[in-house]
């Protein structure tokens, strides 16, 4: 678990995990369809859904088709605009590189992700792109919300594939 939960009010924790419920069942639908279970919601300042969106690359036959790489697109189609330094990211598995990249370009104000990815996360597992100097926006970071729940769903996919 982050360092960080312990110090959130009760209040924003519950808006946390409601909203990492919402990716939670996002990243259902994505298993159901033949895909890696992520989801991912964008919320703005005032808590108001803006995007949501869910691994789509066997369904598109797209290897860009991450749940952050589409609910990125679709929240500046939304809110027309690029720049989303107003709105939180909630994605059920710590981004790749790939996803940082569109996270740290899109200035995402927060991101807040359930579980680590020992293999490709480059948040904080396997690099920290977010505070390497190649970064142009410091992106705030909140992870292990709902992490046990978001562990067992890729878990269990997997062990399903296998």
């Amino acid at each position: 678990m982050d360092k960080y939960i312990s110090q959130l009010d009760e209040q924003t924790y519950l808006d946390h995990k409601r909203w990492m419920s919402r990716a939670i069942t996002l990243a259902q639908e994505a298993a159901q369809a033949g895909d890696v279970p992520v989801g991912a919601v964008i919320i703005d300042e005032k808590g108001k859904l803006i995007a949501e969106g869910s691994n789509r690359k066997e369904r598109d036959q797209d290897p860009t088709a991450h749940a952050e790489i589409i609910v990125l697109r679709r929240a500046s189609q939304v809110l027309q605009t690029w720049h989303l330094q107003q709105c939180k990211l909630y994605v059920t598995l710590e981004p790749c590189p790939m996803c940082t990249g569109a996270i740290i370009q899109a200035r995402i104000a927060l991101l807040i992700y359930g579980v680590d990815d020992p293999k490709t996360g480059t948040i904080r597992t396997v690099a920290n792109l977010p505070d390497s100097p190649c970064s142009n926006h410091r992106l705030s970071v909140i992870s292990g919300i709902m992490e046990s729940a978001c562990r067992h769903q890729l878990q269990t996919w997997f062990a399903q594939k296998r």
